[in-house]
């Protein structure tokens, strides 16, 4: 009989190959669990809106769909990603997790090969072309950012995809040029270990490391 993280891995396979009945698997195994944890933390205005089942299901399901495919082993670990996905959503103040992710997806599409792994490096490894270097370094960098807290991922959205200045970027947070332009920085420090953390199969340092610090007067 197949194991619950064997299932998890064969169901993201065929979900990135196309079958629906992947996500169906992977809602049915992970979902109840996902709720369970969730539904404490929901705010009144969320319960309003819709139950916990609905709420959870419509976050992991645009996150399964927008973000780059990947591939992992460790179940624990794959529910600890949706996990952090699904209260990144609650938490969110802005529309990243929603319009900006699909909006994103749309206009750079990664390549249907690109599948990132997320357990630990196994066997020889093959050395890439360029071109799929730098593809893989895109998707790698946008699953990161889906990890990271909401004010690291919003500035480094707002200098990296839209282009902003520091005095833009700031007006639209509401702090100074000198706050976003510190913001940034470490913004972009913590998305580079988040990376190389998720490359050598670490999930739990990586999301340990997309938590954000104590932040700095004003940023």
């Amino acid at each position: 009989m197949a194991t619950r993280s064997t299932r998890t891995a064969e169901s993201l396979d065929r979900w990135h190959g196309g079958d629906s009945d992947g996500l169906d698997a992977l809602l049915e195994d992970h979902l109840p669990w996902l709720m369970k944890q969730v539904q404490r933390r929901l705010t009144q205005h969320l319960r309003r809106k819709g139950d916990t089942a609905d709420f959870v299901q419509d976050a992991v399901v645009q996150f399964l769909r927008f973000c780059p495919r990947f591939h992992i082993d460790n179940d624990r670990h794959f529910r600890a990603i949706l996990l952090k996905i699904v209260e990144s959503t609650m938490r969110n103040q802005y529309d990243w997790l929603t319009a900006r992710r699909r909006e994103i997806a749309r206009e750079r599409p990664l390549a249907r090969d690109t599948v990132l792994r997320l357990d630990p490096p196994r066997g020889e490894v093959k050395t890439p072309s360029m071109h799929v270097v730098n593809r893989e370094r895109e998707a790698w960098i946008r699953l990161g950012l889906e990890l990271l807290d909401c004010a690291d991922r919003e500035v480094i959205v707002l200098r990296k995809w839209d282009g902003l200045t520091f005095v833009e970027a700031g007006e639209r947070m509401g702090i100074t040029e000198d706050a976003a332009r510190m913001r940034h920085n470490r913004a972009v420090r913590r998305l580079a270990e988040v990376v190389a953390r998720l490359r050598t199969g670490d999930v739990k340092a990586a999301l340990d490391s997309a938590q954000c610090g104590p932040a700095a007067p004003g940023a």
